[in-house]
């Protein structure tokens, strides 16, 4: 399937796509309950054998598998992903494309404050790029402060969605372009990934569990982790995992998105022991 058929195709893009609105569809929308999504992806490298558009393809992906999975009247918008996100750790690499802290700081700022002016008050970031989450986790809370908006974080990388299939040494370390990237990446556009050339690479961590990756001991840029530009068992993906994967990536977003949707910030002070 090519990307265009792709991007067009569910309800994702033909129902629920925010931008094919019109002016006074828009404004006939009831905000008070309308979750708008922003998914933040990344034009970065992703070793020898994958797209460098990999981040932000898995970001429409998996987000157009949970919108098939959302109940009809739910109202939940979904903006276009964000192409590029904050890729400083693999600057270097051929085909990185990266915004700067601030850069991308004062785009999501300007996004939510464009969305506020509209009436809307919730406002979901969704990162498929490691390299996003602190910055738009810290972004969330400005949001909040400035807006007024209630403001939702998912990194759907984090859900553990596609445990299931991988191995306990690449759910601990296969953070980039291993086997769970391309085999999502694999099940959709195939030709995009040249398996020949997939490698495997895992960092020697230290025995320390203050020195693991994913307690954010340290802070690292790709070439101190690998030389081949991953961090995983690409050798591993297969058409198969993907797609069971997206499944599962979009059930557990989805139930994400309506927790998001039926939320409301007030409910968090219990007043009279109600």
């Amino acid at each position: 399937m090519s990307y265009i058929r792709y991007t067009q195709a569910g309800k994702a893009w033909n129902e629920c796509f925010f931008p094919r609105l019109s002016k006074v569809e828009v404004t006939e929308l009831s905000k008070q309950d309308a979750l708008i999504v922003l998914p933040v992806g990344a034009i970065e490298q992703h070793g020898p054998h994958m797209p460098v558009f990999t981040d932000t393809l898995i970001a429409e992906l998996v987000l157009t598998e949970a919108f098939e999975q959302l109940p009809d009247d739910a109202n939940i918008w979904l903006l276009p992903a964000m192409p590029y996100g904050k890729s400083t750790e693999h600057l270097g690499h051929p085909g990185t494309i990266s915004l700067s802290a601030t850069t991308l700081m004062a785009v999501v700022m300007d996004i939510a404050k464009s969305l506020q002016r509209s009436g809307f008050v919730k406002l979901a970031l969704v990162s498929t790029h490691g390299g996003n989450a602190d910055l738009l986790s810290m972004m969330a809370r400005e949001i909040r402060i400035d807006t007024g908006m209630a403001v939702f974080r998912l990194d759907p990388g984090g859900l553990g969605s596609a445990d299931e299939w991988i191995t306990p040494q690449e759910k601990q370390f296969g953070i980039h372009a291993g086997d769970t990237e391309t085999s999502l990446v694999l099940s959709a556009v195939p030709d995009w990934v040249h398996m020949k050339l997939a490698p495997t690479e895992f960092p020697d961590y230290p025995d320390s569990r203050y020195l693991q990756l994913r307690s954010r001991g340290f802070a690292w840029v790709m070439d101190d982790l690998s030389d081949s530009g991953i961090s995983g068992d690409a050798t591993k993906a297969t058409v198969a995992k993907g797609r069971a994967m997206i499944k599962r990536y979009g059930a557990d977003i989805a139930e994400a998105l309506l927790a998001f949707a039926k939320f409301e910030m007030e409910s968090l002070k219990m007043r009279n022991g109600r």
